[in-house]
């Protein structure tokens, strides 16, 4: 376990931190501790920082109410620089999107990575910028009913391929019910963190009956 006077802190006794999402594993954001900011987040368990242009402390959500409570923090190879992973209450930038990382300059297209976030914008892009053809605005088009018709018979589907005992079959189909879902969840503004954060709650207290049953 490093030390906080271990770490190497700069000319003005600051250390870069970034700060990513638990769940999601995205950067949010990034920002400057010093020795008595990470202190202070060590001990109440929400991010603190040190303002360069202010030259004070702050904790993030104070005014916002978007705070960031701390799952862990880990120093580099070289102790200079923090990687702080926290569970969020709001998005971490002051625009109001989930991170601060949001203006693209370059992207792969050979190596573009995919997300189930990803696809869920594109999902929601195709409510509210309806494009002619789509499948996906075809469904918004229709309404809540068609939507949990087309989810009903993937899963359907689903329970066939997986009878049959055919795993590329049943692949398939639950890719199929994936999107479908995911259909319904933009139609129900129902984001992919809230059905992280509904498994991880279920994580926690398996792991509490697990431990009650050990004693």
């Amino acid at each position: 376990m490093v030390k906080i006077e271990e770490l190497k802190f700069d000319e003005r006794g600051l250390i870069p931190a970034v700060v990513t999402d638990y769940y999601s594993k995205k950067v949010l954001m990034l920002a400057y501790m010093n020795a008595e900011s990470l202190k202070i987040s060590m001990e109440e368990g929400k991010t603190c920082f040190f303002s360069r242009s202010r030259n004070k402390l702050w904790r993030k959500g104070e005014t916002s109410g978007n705070y960031q409570h701390i799952v862990s923090i880990t120093a580099d190879c070289d102790n200079d620089a923090l990687n702080v992973e926290v569970v969020k209450d709001g998005p971490a930038c002051h625009t109001g999107e989930e991170s601060c990382f949001f203006n693209k300059i370059y992207e792969s297209e050979q190596f573009n990575e995919f997300s189930i976030d990803g696809l869920y914008d594109l999902i929601k892009g195709r409510k509210t910028e309806k494009k002619e053809g789509s499948y996906t605005t075809y469904l918004f088009e229709q309404g809540i009913d068609k939507i949990l018709k087309k989810v009903g018979e993937e899963c359907t589907e689903v329970i066939v391929a997986g009878k049959g005992g055919d795993k590329a079959e049943t692949v398939f189909e639950i890719s199929d019910l994936t999107y479908h879902v995911l259909v319904l969840m933009v139609q129900m503004n129902i984001a992919p963190k809230e059905i992280i954060t509904e498994l991880a709650k279920r994580h926690v207290v398996d792991k509490k009956v697990k431990q009650q049953r050990m004693k």
